[in-house]
């Protein structure tokens, strides 16, 4: 059996009861370490902390591990009980679904347990779940590769006056593409992208473009660490949240649609003192 469960956002804790008896019971545990991270994933005990609440070895899956060695994980699944760990919600990554489909190709017994995720979680910053669009990615830009794709995903929620959740890039043991040439990988160090750099990386598309989708004056919602003790929200505009210090990983993103009157005084709550 294959169970994939959720951990939520927080930190260790914030496994359900469900998934903790799972994960109690499986003989091989892994935990999903790139497409994003708990709250203390960046600190030297953090796995250590996992360990010691779930009485279990936890071994950690990189993007190399699920995306190309995965079958190794689910030949174990066919023989005895495999824990694989999600930040989040275990659906809450098209990587994620592609390992259900193959274990099930493989006649693997698979078993999900759901948690909070960035998803609905993102209703803390007061814009309600249900006036959201499609949401995007934001890559870091590279001299070479500047990607703008999610431009038109963003116009075609902002003309239809729904909100906008921008999921920022992170890098971690990514190859670096010099070594990639010489067929001998050697990792970058882990990066995670800032709401400011974010907003800039927003505006010289926009530059770009010159659709007048957004601009420095459009209402956004900036949110670090959500789910966790230190979480902070921070509403303003564009020009506004490019100045201020979010801190810590991880960092979200909110362009604001229409917003109605319960809307606004939620975001009241968060707006920056003049």
């Amino acid at each position: 059996m294959l169970y994939i469960v959720g951990l939520g956002l927080g930190d260790e804790r914030d496994i359900t009861l469900r998934g903790l008896d799972c994960v109690r019971k499986c003989d091989k545990v892994y935990i999903e370490a790139y497409t994003s991270l708990l709250s203390f994933g960046l600190a030297s005990n953090g796995l250590s902390k996992l360990e010691e609440l779930y009485g279990r070895e936890v071994v950690v899956a990189d993007r190399e591990m699920v995306e190309e060695k995965a079958d190794q994980m689910l030949k174990e699944a066919l023989e005895s009980d495999v824990g694989f760990l999600v930040v989040g919600d275990p659906f809450g990554a098209t990587t994620h679904s592609d390992i259900v489909v193959r274990a099930r190709q493989m006649g693997v017994k698979v078993k999900v347990i759901h948690n909070a995720s960035v998803m609905n979680a993102i209703g803390a910053c007061g814009l309600q779940l249900y006036r959201y669009g499609e949401t995007v990615s934001i890559p870091f830009f590279t001299e070479t590769w500047r990607p703008d794709s999610f431009y038109e995903k963003i116009k075609n929620s902002r003309q239809l006056g729904l909100h906008t959740l921008c999921l920022l890039d992170i890098r971690v043991k990514e190859p670096t593409i010099e070594s990639l040439c010489r067929g001998k990988k050697v990792y970058e160090p882990p990066r995670f992208m800032t709401i400011n750099t974010a907003i800039d990386q927003l505006l010289e598309v926009e530059a770009a473009r010159g659709e007048s989708v957004y601009s420095e004056d459009t209402l956004c919602v900036g949110i670090a660490r959500l789910g966790s003790d230190s979480q902070k929200i921070v509403a303003g505009t564009m020009k506004d949240l490019r100045e201020i210090d979010f801190g810590d990983p991880l960092h979200c993103l909110v362009i604001a649609g229409e917003t109605h009157d319960m809307e606004g005084q939620m975001l009241d709550f968060y707006r920056i003192s003049k």
